[in-house]
C-alpha cells in the first residue's frame, strides 16, 4: 500500500477527535509492518493518551521495526502525558513518516529532532494540506494567539435573515440546522450578542446526540456579548450544562453591582474586557485574544447583523458559513450583515467561495474573506 495510503487512515483515525479533544489538536496514528496494519490510535480527549500512545499498546512487541504514520509531529515534551516521541524510541520503531510539524513552540520540531537522534529515519510533510486542515484553530492559535473564528449566518435568497418583526424560526430546513449542529460541537466557544440573546432566549448548546452521546464530549463554552449588563439571570442560557461568559466593561459592571451580582448568581461568569474606540462597545479583537489565551482553538459566531458586520470589519472573521435557504423575505425583512461606513465599491469586503454545497432544500456557502485587515 502506498504511504499516501496509511497516511490517509491516520488522517480518517484523527478525525474521531473532532468534537472531543479540546483545546488539544486532532492526532490519529497508524503503525505498519510488512504492509500489514500492527496498531492504529486517534487522540480522543485531552489528559488522555495520544494517538501515538493506542497504536503502540495495540501493536506491542511487534511494533519493534515498524513505521509509523503520525498526522502531527510526535510530541517531545512533558505535558498531561508523557512524551510520544519518547515512547516510539523505547518501542523501536524504524521510521515515522509525519503529516505536519507540531506548531505548539514547545515541541515545533524538537520532537522529530529527538526521533532522529535515536537512529529514527524521520520524514514530514506527508499529506501536509490535509494534515493542517484537521486543526485550523490549534495552528492559528499557537502561531498567533488567536483561535481560528466562524461566523454562521441563515438567510434568503434575498439576503435576509429575519422578518421586520424579528421573526426567523425557521429560515432553513432541519438539515441545516443539524449541520449547524456540527458546527458547535466542533467548537471550543459559542459567540453571541446580547441582542440576539434578547430576541431569541438563546440556549445556544449541542442538542443533537451524534455528538452529545460522544465519550469525553463536553458542551462548548458560551459566551454573551453584554457590554451594558443587560443580560437577565433568568435567560434559558444559564439553565444549561456547561459554562456561560459575559463579557463586559469594568464601568458597566461598577454601574450594576446588583445586575453583576445577579449573573453571577445565576452561574455566568464575568469577563471585563477594555472598551472598543468608540467606547461604548467591546473591544472585540480583546475578546478573541481573551478567548484564546483561555485555550480556545476554533470559536464560533452565532450573532446578528450588527455583530457580525463588526467582526467582519474588523479582520476577525476566518470563514464565514453562509446558509441560503430558497425562498424570498422581501425589502422590509431584516438585512445579512450591517457595514457602516462602507460607501465604495472598491472598499467592499471581498470573499473567495471554498465550497458550495446543499444542505437538504438549503445550500451552504463556505467563504474565505480576502480583503479585509489583518488582525494577527
Amino acid at each position: 500500500m502506498p504511504r499516501t495510503e496509511y497516511m490517509a487512515k491516520a488522517l480518517q483515525l484523527a478525525r474521531q477527535g473532532l468534537y472531543t479533544t479540546r483545546p488539544n489538536p486532532r492526532v490519529g496514528c497508524v503503525l505498519v509492518k510488512n504492509d500489514r496494519i500492527l496498531g492504529a490510535g486517534a487522540h480522543l480527549k485531552a489528559g488522555e493518551p495520544h494517538a501515538e500512545i493506542h497504536a503502540l499498546r495495540q501493536a506491542g512487541a511487534e511494533a519493534a521495526g515498524a513505521d509509523a504514520y503520525v498526522t502531527l509531529e510526535p510530541c517531545s515534551h512533558q505535558g498531561r502525558t508523557p512524551p510520544c516521541a519518547d515512547a516510539l524510541i523505547k518501542a523501536g520503531v524504524k521510521r515515522v513518516f509525519v503529516g505536519m510539524q507540531d506548531p505548539n513552540p514547545q515541541v515545533a520540531g524538537r520532537g522529530l529532532a529527538r526521533l532522529q537522534a535515536a537512529g529514527i529515519e524521520v520524514e514530514s510533510g506527508l499529506l501536509e494540506e490535509a494534515a493542517q486542515a484537521l486543526n485550523p484553530g490549534f495552528i492559528r492559535r499557537m502561531q498567533s494567539g488567536r483561535p481560528w473564528l466562524v461566523a454562521k449566518q441563515a438567510a434568503s435568497l434575498d439576503g435576509r435573515t429575519a422578518m421586520a418583526s424579528g421573526e426567523s424560526q425557521w429560515i432553513t430546513g432541519p438539515e441545516a440546522r443539524a449541520d449547524v449542529q456540527e458546527l458547535r460541537a466542533a467548537s471550543c466557544a459559542i459567540i453571541t450578542g446580547i441582542e440576539s440573546l434578547l430576541t431569541d432566549n438563546s440556549r445556544l448548546t449541542v442538542r443533537d446526540e451524534r455528538f452529545t452521546g460522544l465519550p469525553g464530549f463536553t458542551q462548548p463554552l458560551r459566551v454573551v456579548l453584554d457590554s451594558q449588563l443587560r443580560c437577565p439571570p433568568s435567560a434559558e442560557i444559564f439553565q444549561q450544562a456547561g459554562s456561560t461568559l459575559v463579557a463586559t466593561l469594568q464601568a458597566s459592571r461598577d454601574r450594576k453591582p446588583e445586575e453583576a451580582a445577579a449573573l453571577e448568581a445565576a452561574g455566568a461568569e464575568l469577563m471585563l474586557l477594555p472598551a472598543a474606540p468608540c467606547g461604548q462597545r467591546l473591544d472585540l479583537e480583546a475578546l478573541v485574544k481573551a478567548l484564546g489565551a483561555r485555550e480556545c482553538n476554533q470559536l464560533m459566531l452565532e450573532a446578528g447583523s450588527q455583530l457580525t458586520g463588526a467582526f467582519l470589519q474588523q479582520g476577525l472573521i476566518d470563514e464565514l458559513r453562509l446558509y441560503l435557504a430558497p425562498r424570498f423575505l422581501g425589502s422590509a425583512a431584516r438585512g445579512l450583515l450591517e457595514l457602516p461606513g462602507l460607501n465604495k465599491l472598491a472598499a467592499a469586503p471581498e470573499l473567495e467561495v471554498t465550497e458550495v454545497r446543499a444542505v437538504g432544500k438549503d445550500w451552504r456557502f463556505q467563504l474565505k474573506p480576502l480583503n479585509q485587515p489583518s488582525a494577527q
